[in-house]
């Protein structure tokens, strides 16, 4: 026999050992299980030896066949055998000579028998025996609770069904409250005065015995309430053991088995934790700053990163991030600042599992980050989603699987951001990065910027907000804006020196000195007379100082001295710099032709055999991307530039050289300065950057204060060109219902960054007075009106609410100066729609800001006229320009009736457009109007943003259902311009039209194709494609096949999911 069994027979027998660590550690789990009766978690169960054996062994069938301690008894009362046979132990034990003990050694044994007794029996506390207030309260509570868990059963009369044990005890229990009421304080106090008060219920009873001698005090503990003390009181262990048994007996029995109770347990258990962890902001998912380790691996794969700059991590484990907090950061260029941003990101993704938008500043950048980023998408499980120009979808779709990562420019980004907030997503997007932030304080995109930064703010307050930038000035502004916290650092990887060259004297710019600048050598470079004329600034000399061993970026101040300047070098240029890297060369120079249909820019095509090439906005994007590609791999080392290039792709150089302190017509500003030399120094290549400014003696002053001023500060732009910002503005936020009165739409203009910079407000006005006029100006003009809103009997208010053609104008991003000229149009267009050809509805896309820059070549304009079909001649009749006047301005006669001249160049850029959408090449399209490529590129591009603007506008307009269709195809077309089979290639980001036939012609024709296709055979089968460009494209495939799967299967889920408004 187990439990009692034993401690009765080593009583008796052999000295009694001190119980183990592991024994006790079990009692007192099961002491306190027993006390926490309510708690969730049962008792970890134990073998049957103890009093519980009995309750349980007919609940639970885990128990059935164990050993019962009382045999065939329902009860010890009945049955006196085993007491008996426990009295004749201790009669045998007595007239041994081994058991004549000192009072002293009798109290340790029976001390250390009661331990053991505790051990063996959990309910052995049933027992009259009390030492403290402490221990009274909590028996009465146990007391009070079992009374009322059997209160049922005495009511009903059923206390008579009760075993005798039971009865027995609840005799003995009464009799012992009655007793321990009125001694419990008396001990209390004794036991302080004795200072052997218990700070736990369970302490050793020969502990305390021992403590008691050794002071020699009489014992006031729990040995002398037993009275165990005096032999003549000691209870004997028969008495013990029936006390002992009768609590054990009497405890009520569980109404459920232990085994059910254990699995509710369990599942409580993971339902706590489960609920917790959807709380929680943040759930730390592996040790690479809360990301798993695949991350780190992903990046060192992709990127070659292994470890972090200091500054990187003290950055990412900032106080202000773990609580939620904005931040601002700033760093020199090439500091590493985009990468912060992308782990952050990741986090949000991944460990708070909310949506990221991230705001860059330029369509190519947009893609660029689109396919680096494709490749984590897919490794990790979240979808990269582009919104540049005329992609993306507006509102965005929302996931329930994935999160997504919107990439997009200034513009989309605030369309996406308006369509979040009507829909009621903005809560869904955790965290807001914005590139460049400096941009702020930069026309009209900054004032959009502004815009949808402040609606974040002022509607989401869950959502994150990090901006960073190389160039901030006025930070307190933005921080006041924003409500953010402000990291920056000096850090730099490679050392950037910067030098200033006046005539033939090389300065480096020092802080210190007294003139700002400090002699550093003079150029050492032989010219003839004749090359001194040519290239009075020393150009070739400080060129070929690096090249062709390092790079060089000479940033010039208009498009046509880049082409200049890069012919000028080459004439000079020793005949080795064409044997290194020949047949790169001679390849690159072939995919330069095969891009332009067999065409090659003549300036290319002398200066890219010496690794020399512009780059300006002139340039098509495949010719753009070939030669960034080509300057980053090596096979080109010098590029001519302008300063485009600064903010645009990341393309370092060991020596930046800057050609005049001048872009086009105007003195150069230090923001433009410090990010055109930030290009100098390639991290982890060069040791050391330089930058080299030529400047005449005449602007030595001017280039003095420009290298040593501060940067320019960054000022709200809502105000710039007559209130225009502030119009849409205010526009969008009542069509958005964030205000809908003009003491709310005050309430959110003071959240702006106009409000912190209030000396940029009128003279004598205040933000208030900007207000109501703004209001008055978009009530005027048919975008706002007035409802009265009756709030009691004697109080009303006006409400305002958006027009339908408000609604339409800010739903499509259309600039309110157009906004009443594009409904004219398009009201016009419904009298007489001509839709034999796509001619008209190109007339209506084609985007209004662009006639300005249109300058027409009327001869040019008379023959694309004529190569017209009738019916295409009729829509220039229909917009309001006669035959007549075309070919009287060809032949310079005098114009008598005026012709609008805007309808003129918006139908000359409609021709332009036309042209190209039936021969889809650029160059031959150029060369027909007698223009740059560029330009034409950038017509393309625009007319492809209005057209989605166009289309959005038509969609809120009743009117104008029968656009809808017409816009949607046209749109499509003008986003990619190439043939119908070559779209779905086009989509995938990186891949442009070159790219594209080549794929198809390999037979890659469809986006599963390019998905599924493996990356070693593309760099094989594809011409001049690198293994990183190959990994690049199938990443970017399989994200953007990803991401319309994922639409589809939402669609259907939506589909069939039941409506919870059945009637």
């Amino acid at each position: 026999m187990e439990g009692g069994g034993v401690a009765v027979k080593r009583a008796g027998g052999k000295r009694r050992r001190r119980p183990s660590r592991r024994s006790g550690r079990a009692a007192s789990g099961g002491r306190r299980s027993r006390d926490r009766s309510c708690s969730r978690s049962p008792p970890p169960r134990k073998k049957p030896g103890s009093g519980e054996a009995l309750e349980q062994q007919e609940e639970d069938p885990e128990y059935n066949g164990s050993e019962d301690m009382f045999g065939n008894d329902d009860s010890f009362s009945g049955d006196s055998s085993l007491l008996a046979k426990v009295e004749a132990i201790e009669q045998r034990g007595a007239q041994s000579p081994d058991f004549a003990l000192d009072s002293e050694s009798l109290e340790s044994r029976t001390a250390a028998q009661l331990q053991r007794s505790e051990q063996t029996f959990p309910f052995a506390e049933g027992i009259p025996c009390l030492r403290s207030g402490t221990e009274y309260d909590r028996l009465s509570s146990i007391k009070e609770h079992q009374e009322s868990s059997l209160k049922a059963q005495d009511d009903d009369g059923d206390l008579e069904d009760l075993p005798s044990s039971q009865l027995l005890f609840l005799k003995q229990s009464d009799e012992c409250f009655a007793g321990c009421s009125a001694t419990a304080d008396v001990e209390q106090r004794e036991c302080r005065m004795n200072g052997c008060l218990d700070k736990t219920s369970h302490q050793s009873f020969c502990h305390e015995t021992e403590h008691n001698k050794k002071d020699n005090e009489p014992p006031t503990s729990e040995l002398s309430t037993m009275g165990l003390a005096d032999p003549n009181r000691r209870k004997s262990l028969k008495d013990f053991l029936k006390s002992a048994m009768t609590g054990n007996a009497r405890a009520p029995a569980p109404m459920v088995s232990k085994s059910k109770e254990l699995k509710e347990a369990v599942v409580a258990e993971e339902t706590g934790l489960v609920e917790e962890t959807a709380g929680a902001s943040f759930v730390d998912i592996g040790p690479f700053y809360g990301l798993p380790t695949k991350v780190k691996e992903l990046l060192v794969k992709c990127r070659g990163i292994e470890n972090l700059y200091d500054w990187q991590h003290d950055c990412l484990t900032l106080e202000s991030l773990k609580q939620r907090k904005n931040l601002i950061y700033s760093l020199p260029t090439s500091g590493g600042k985009t990468l912060v941003a992308e782990i952050l990101i990741l986090q949000e993704l991944l460990c708070r599992q909310m949506d990221v938008l991230m705001i860059l500043p330029y369509v190519a950048i947009v893609q660029e980050k689109v396919g680096n980023l494709s490749g984590f998408g897919m490794e990790l499980g979240f979808l990269v989603e582009e919104y540049a120009g005329s992609k993306g979808k507006i509102p965005p779709v929302k996931r329930r699987l994935k999160k997504s990562l919107y990439v997009s420019t200034i513009e989309k980004g605030h369309s996406l951001v308006n369509s979040l907030i009507e829909t009621g997503q903005i809560s869904d997007l955790g965290l807001v990065v914005v590139d460049e932030l400096h941009m702020i304080g930069e026309g009209s995109r900054g004032a959009i910027l502004e815009m949808t930064l402040a609606k974040i703010t002022y509607a989401s307050k869950t959502t994150q907000i990090i901006g960073m930038s190389a160039t901030l000035s006025n930070v307190e502004d933005l921080q006041h804006f924003l409500k953010a916290e402000y990291y920056t650092s000096n850090f730099r990887p490679v050392e950037l020196k910067e030098y200033v060259k006046i005539q033939d004297s090389i300065y480096e710019v020092d802080s210190t000195s007294e003139n700002g600048f400090t002699f550093s050598r003079l150029l050492d470079y032989k010219y003839s007379s004749n090359l001194q004329k040519i290239d009075p600034d020393h150009l070739i000399a400080l060129a070929t100082e690096v090249i062709p061993k390092y790079s060089c970026l000479i940033f010039c101040p208009t498009k046509k001295n880049c082409e200049n300047v890069a012919e000028t070098i080459c004439k000079y240029l020793k005949r080795e710099y064409k044997t290194l890297r020949e047949t790169e060369k001679r390849d690159l120079i072939e995919d330069l032709t095969n891009i332009c249909n067999g065409r090659l820019c003549p300036v290319l095509k002398r200066t890219i055999p010496y690794g020399v090439a512009y780059h300006h906005s002139g340039l098509t994007n495949d010719e753009r991307k070939q030669i960034e590609e080509a300057y980053s791999s090596g096979i080109l080392c010098l590029l001519t530039c302008t300063s485009t290039l600064a903010a645009g792709v990341n393309l370092p150089a060991r020596r930046v050289i800057l050609r005049a302190p001048y872009v086009a017509t105007e003195f150069m500003k230090k923001n433009q300065y410090k990010q055109m030399i930030g290009r100098a120094g390639r991290a982890g290549i060069d040791s050391a950057g330089e930058s080299i400014l030529i400047a005449q003696a005449k602007d030595k002053q001017l280039v003095r204060n420009l290298v040593h001023s501060p940067l320019e500060s960054c000022y709200s732009n809502l105000l710039l060109e007559c209130n225009r910002g502030i119009r849409c503005l205010i526009l969008s936020l009542v069509g958005l219902k964030i205000a809908t009165s003009l003491a709310e739409v005050h309430r959110f203009m003071c959240s702006t960054l106009l409000s912190v910079q209030s000396q940029l407000l009128p003279k004598g006005k205040s933000l208030w007075d900007v207000t109501v006029e703004v209001l008055q100006w978009l009530k005027q003009n048919g975008l706002l009106k007035e409802t009265a809103k009756c709030e009691s009997e004697h109080h009303s208010q006006d409400n305002l609410e958006i027009t339908h053609l408000g609604q339409a104008t800010y739903k499509g991003s259309v600039d309110l100066a157009y906004c009443d000229t594009l409904y004219a149009d398009l009201k016009k267009g419904l009298e007489g729609l001509i839709l034999e050809s796509c001619l008209h509805l190109l007339y209506l896309t084609t985007p209004y800001d662009m006639v300005s820059q249109c300058n027409p070549d009327w001869m040019i304009y008379f023959k694309q006229f004529n190569q017209l079909t009738p019916v295409e001649q009729q829509v220039a009749a229909a917009v309001g320009v006669p035959e007549s006047f075309i070919a009287k301005k060809a032949s310079g006669q005098a114009i008598r009736k005026d012709v609008d001249s805007g309808v003129v160049g918006r139908l000359y850029l409609c021709f332009v457009l036309h042209a190209l959408l039936k021969e889809t090449n650029i160059w031959s399209v150029a060369e027909k109007f007698n223009t740059s490529r560029g330009f034409v590129q950038t017509l393309l591009n625009s007319a492809a943003a209005f057209s989605s603007s166009v289309l959005h506008f038509c969609e809120e307009l009743e009117e104008f259902w029968v656009y809808k269709a017409l816009f949607t195809e046209l749109s499509k077309k003008l986003t990619y311009c190439v043939k119908a089979e070559l779209i779905p290639l086009m989509e995938v980001a990186g891949v442009l039209e070159a790219r594209a036939k080549q794929l198809y012609n390999a037979g890659y024709k469809t986006l599963a194709h390019l998905a599924n296709a493996n990356p070693e055979v593309l760099v094989k089968t594809i011409e001049h494609m690198s293994r990183r460009q190959a990994r690049r494209i199938v990443s970017s495939a399989k994200m953007h096949l990803a991401e319309k799967a994922e639409s589809l299967q939402e669609e259907a889920e939506a589909l069939l999911q039941i409506p919870a408004d059945i009637p």
